[in-house]
């Protein structure tokens, strides 16, 4: 058994049982089929219902790892010299609710992400439902030439957030999917707004680590100067124009997390020479 199986756990039958129970009476159906995903999440037991809806069942035990990770991330975030600006929450329901308050959020600015449905309580668990995508591919499982077509439309929605202070908090390869040709974007995860400014870092710094092992670096890099500037004197330091800037104090961070697997220097090399030539070009 894995580590992440381990710490996920698992749902007692009776219980998930319960969930398909409640989902059939909630949405008028006569018939529930429930189909688990092959998904290796810490955090969730994640099912399609009926191949309508996209359905998350967190318990106790994803919401005390979930703690863990938040502490241990904020620490690790206090140790590349800010503040933390993960938040944790206080049980399974209230994951599930955010996590739907989270996509409302990004599909509110335009950015696409499944379709929120609702959340609720069975039996202790937190139930999350979203409008299910049939045909999907995550980024990491495409050929690197179709992953760096869609890298610029990434940093664009990714800009979109961050201009109005909205952000991922968990952004992976795994987390952007890929269906008709379109990214959405999925586990959007809970920040500190008094943290924005370096969450948004952490997010561009994220999106750079998940692209750079299956593009290289001059392809992750390029595209994020479409829409975020390394020039430091275009905009005050807390907006966009040294956004990749500061998004390289956080990778060593990232680099740290066991699900992002990167070449940190060869990012950081491709940084600073586009902020020698911004620097350049203004001589």
């Amino acid at each position: 058994m894995s580590i992440r199986r381990l710490a996920r756990g698992t749902v007692p039958w009776d219980s998930l049982e319960a969930v398909a129970r409640e989902l059939g009476e909630r949405y008028d159906q006569d018939t529930v089929r429930v189909s688990f995903m092959d998904a290796d999440n810490w955090l969730s037991t994640p099912c399609v219902v009926n191949d309508r809806w996209f359905v998350k069942v967190v318990t106790g035990q994803n919401a005390l790892v979930h703690a863990l990770f938040t502490g241990a991330r904020n620490l690790g975030v206090f140790s590349s010299g800010t503040e933390g600006f993960f938040e944790a929450f206080d049980g399974p329901v209230e994951m599930a609710e955010h996590e739907l308050d989270a996509t409302r959020k990004l599909r509110d600015l335009g950015v696409n992400a499944p379709e929120p449905i609702e959340a609720f309580e069975v039996d202790g668990l937190g139930v999350l439902v979203l409008d299910y995508i049939p045909e999907f591919a995550p980024l990491d499982e495409l050929p690197a030439e179709e992953v760096a077509e869609h890298a610029s439309a990434l940093f664009e929605s990714l800009s979109v957030m961050h201009a109005n202070d909205v952000t991922h908090g968990d952004l992976r390869a795994e987390n952007v999917l890929v269906s008709g040709g379109d990214l959405y974007f999925i586990d959007a995860t809970n920040v500190d707004g008094d943290g924005i400014a370096d969450a948004r870092a952490y997010d561009l710094a994220c999106a750079l680590a998940a692209l750079e092992p299956l593009v290289g670096a001059q392809t992750t890099v390029r595209p994020a100067l479409e829409h975020y500037s390394v020039d430091d004197d275009a905009h005050d330091v807390d907006g966009p124009a040294d956004a990749l800037l500061r998004a390289q104090d956080f990778l060593g961070f990232v680099q740290m997390r066991p699900d992002h697997s990167f070449d940190a220097a060869a990012l950081a090399g491709q940084i600073e020479q586009a902020a020698t030539d911004a620097e350049d070009a203004t001589r």
